[in-house]
């Protein structure tokens, strides 16, 4: 029988840092699961963005013919993850159709879980077992790397307290992850804090190593967790939100961007 591992987010959590380990180790790993992430879902993953962006059927069913494209594709195996933060939909503080903010997971990412229940068991067969992943972090923290990422991305002209202020009280990736285990049950859903991982070799990763059952002794030769989207001091945060209140072009201001993180070559 299949299982299948679905990392479906959040953002901000060290996604990047978990799917870059269990790609550059991919190799070693492939004797007890198949690792599928970013770059192999075809436009899978830019379907689910764009649902949570503009919700409307004719998108979800977008998705749901990208994302059985990319099932037919792959071969059988018995266990396989498969990590996309966009399988929860859209960053929130990211824009809706209308200009409403994002400021919850749950709405998009239910319906995204249930076509990708769906499709997996149209491909594996109604006996598969699939168990949902959600990495989580500290509200707080979460709340303020979301900030520096979009402050950096897009034009997002709220400090900091009134970026926060928009997000209803105590929803945060944890309480997500809660409401998604209520709603997807009797699926279920087993979740990773990003800070009981932080002095883990392997990060969050951890946790699907032990659900994968991969010896200590595997373990012990692997590649170690790179420490990736590393956010910006606060002096740069400073400097971005200065720039998105500023009457620029999108290209100039993008540049000026650019600029700045140039000596750093950060990407957060």
């Amino acid at each position: 029988m299949t299982h299948v591992i679905v990392h479906a987010g959040f953002h901000k959590t060290g996604t990047t840092s978990m799917q870059n380990f269990l790609s550059q180790n991919r190799a070693a790993l492939s004797p007890y699961f198949d690792y599928y992430g970013q770059q192999d879902f075809l436009n899978a993953g830019a379907a689910a963005r764009l649902y949570a962006q503009r919700p409307f059927p004719h998108r979800l069913h977008r998705f749901r013919k990208a994302f059985r494209r990319f099932l037919s594709s792959i071969p059988d195996h018995k266990l396989i993850v498969l990590s996309r933060e966009s399988f929860s939909g859209g960053m929130p503080g990211h824009r809706k159709l209308g200009g409403r903010m994002i400021t919850s997971y749950h709405q998009a990412a239910l319906k995204l879980a249930r076509v990708i229940i769906a499709e997996l068991r149209r491909r594996f067969g109604r006996e598969v077992e699939i168990t949902f992943f959600y990495t989580t972090r500290n509200r707080e923290d979460w709340i303020k790397s979301v900030h520096g990422h979009l402050l950096r991305s897009i034009d997002l002209t709220d400090d900091l307290d009134a970026f926060a202020a928009r997000f209803p009280a105590l929803i945060g990736p944890i309480q997500e992850a809660q409401r998604m285990s209520g709603a997807l049950s009797p699926v279920p859903v087993v979740t990773a804090a990003l800070e009981d991982f932080a002095s883990t070799a392997h990060g969050t990763a951890e946790a699907i190593l032990d659900m994968a059952g991969v010896p200590g002794q595997v373990r012990d030769k692997l590649d170690p967790a790179p420490h990736s989207n590393q956010g910006q001091p606060d002096h740069l945060r400073d400097a971005f939100l200065g720039l998105n209140r500023m009457t620029l072009s999108k290209p100039e201001r993008k540049a000026r961007k650019i600029q700045l993180l140039s000596p750093r070559q950060t990407h957060r």
